[in-house]
C-alpha cells in the first residue's frame, strides 16, 4: 500500500509542480482532505483551518513534493451584460443572498441554481449554463493575495 503524502503548507510562487490536483470550488474550501493527484498519487490536506485554495496555488510538505490546484470545471449559471446599472443590480441582489460569486468583466458566474436563476432572468438577464472552472471572489472578511 502507498502512503499518503501530506501537504501542509503553501510553496512560494515561483516553484515548479511536480503534479497537479484538480479540484471542485466545495474541495478547495476544506483544510483536511483525502485526495488522489491528476497523476495518481495520494495526498492529503492537513493546512490551517479557514484557508481557501485558488486555482495555480502550489501546495507541499515535509517531503517537498509540489502539487499544483486546479480548479475543475464545474456546471456554473453564467449571466452577461454590457449594461453596468444592471450588472451591478444583479451583483447585489446575488451578493445579498450570500451567493459566492465570479465577477468578470461584463460576466457573472455562480454555482447552478436554479432560483437564482429565475431571480436573475426576472431581473432583466439572461442565464445560460456552462461547465466552466469556477474561482469566487473572496469576500470581505478574506484577506487578499
Amino acid at each position: 500500500m502507498t502512503e499518503m503524502l501530506k501537504l501542509t503548507e503553501v510553496a512560494v510562487p515561483e516553484a515548479q509542480a511536480d503534479d497537479e490536483l484538480t479540484l471542485s470550488y466545495e474541495h478547495r474550501q476544506k483544510s483536511r482532505l483525502p485526495a488522489q493527484t491528476d497523476g495518481g498519487v495520494k495526498v492529503g490536506f492537513f493546512l490551517p483551518r479557514g484557508q481557501r485554495l485558488h486555482s495555480g496555488v502550489i501546495l507541499t510538505g515535509a517531503d517537498h513534493y509540489k502539487v499544483l490546484i486546479k480548479a475543475a470545471s464545474e456546471q456554473v449559471s453564467v449571466v452577461r451584460s454590457d449594461d453596468a446599472l444592471q450588472f451591478a443590480r444583479t451583483c447585489y441582489h446575488l451578493g445579498n443572498r450570500h451567493v459566492a460569486l465570479q465577477i468578470l468583466p461584463g460576466e457573472l458566474r455562480y454555482l447552478s441554481d436554479h432560483v437564482l436563476d429565475h431571480m436573475v432572468q426576472g431581473l432583466g438577464l439572461d442565464v445560460t449554463h456552462e461547465l466552466l472552472p469556477f474561482e469566487p471572489e473572496a469576500g470581505a472578511y478574506h484577506s487578499h493575495d
